[in-house]
C-alpha cells in the first residue's frame, strides 16, 4: 500500500513540475539578452606595426599620421585620393611623392647649371643651348653611364624598400620600410630621434613640392618662348 502511495505521489509532482517555468532557462535567456544589449561597437583599431623612424601608424589621422602636413593648408588631399586608403596604399603613395620630389630638385638645378656653367657635356665649356634642348645633343657616351647610373640606383630602391614579386602582391612596400628611405646618408644627416626625423620628412617634402611646381613651370616657360631661364629672368 504505502509503494502504491508513493507511486501516486511521484506521478502528481511530476506532472506539477511538467507545467512549472524553468527558472534556469528564464535567467539564462534573460542574460543572453542583458550582454546582448550592452555589446559594445567594434572599435578600428590602427594596423599593428613597430614604430618605423619613431612612427608609428594612427588610423585616426590623415595619412595615418605621416608627415608632411604643414600650416596653412594643414592636410591637402581636395580630390581625396587617400580617403579610406588602406596603410599599404598610403606609404605607396608617399613613396612616389618623396622620389618625384627629389628627382624635382635635381632636375631644377640641372636647369640652371645646364644652362650656365661649364659641365662635362660640352667639354667644360658653357653651352646656351636652353634645358630642353640639350639631351639630343648629348653623347651616348655621356647618356649610357648616366642611365646606367639611374638603372642602378633604382634597382638598389626597389630591393630595399619592395617585396619581391611572387613573394606577395605586386606594387608592395616591405612592412618594415619607411617610404623614402633607402638608409643612403653617407653624410650621417638622418636624426635619430622621431621628432627630429619627422621634421627634418617634412622639411624635405616641402622642398619637393616646390621643385615639382618649380621643373614644370620652367619646362613650360622654355616651351613657351625658347629662352633659358636665366636669360628670361634678364641676367
Amino acid at each position: 500500500m504505502k509503494l502504491v502511495i508513493i507511486a501516486i505521489l511521484s506521478v502528481t509532482l511530476g506532472a506539477a513540475y511538467a507545467f512549472t517555468p524553468s527558472a534556469p532557462v528564464s535567467v539564462q535567456t534573460t542574460l543572453a539578452m542583458s550582454e546582448a544589449a550592452e555589446e559594445p561597437e567594434p572599435v578600428v583599431q590602427s594596423p599593428t606595426v613597430a614604430p618605423i623612424n619613431g612612427w608609428v601608424p594612427d588610423v585616426s589621422l590623415p595619412c595615418y599620421g605621416l608627415p608632411g602636413a604643414v600650416a596653412p593648408l594643414g592636410f591637402f588631399d581636395p580630390l581625396g585620393f587617400t580617403k579610406d586608403m588602406e596603410l599599404l596604399g598610403v606609404k605607396r603613395f608617399r613613396e612616389a611623392e618623396v622620389m618625384h620630389g627629389r628627382v624635382a630638385m635635381m632636375a631644377t638645378l640641372g636647369y640652371l647649371i645646364g644652362e650656365s656653367t661649364p659641365t662635362i657635356t660640352y667639354g667644360m665649356n658653357v653651352h646656351h643651348t636652353i634645358a630642353n634642348n640639350q639631351i639630343p645633343e648629348v653623347p651616348g657616351t655621356v647618356l649610357f653611364p648616366f642611365f646606367l647610373a639611374i638603372n642602378i640606383a633604382e634597382a638598389f630602391r626597389a630591393n630595399t624598400g619592395w617585396v619581391e614579386p611572387g613573394l606577395g602582391p605586386l606594387f608592395t612596400l616591405r612592412e618594415r620600410y619607411y617610404p623614402g628611405d633607402i638608409k643612403f646618408d653617407p653624410l650621417g644627416l638622418k636624426p635619430t630621434d622621431g621628432k627630429e626625423f619627422a621634421t627634418m620628412q617634412t622639411k624635405e617634402l616641402n622642398n619637393g613640392r616646390l621643385a615639382m611646381l618649380a621643373a614644370a613651370g620652367m619646362c613650360a616657360q622654355e616651351v613657351v618662348n625658347g629662352k633659358g631661364i636665366l636669360e628670361n629672368l634678364g641676367f
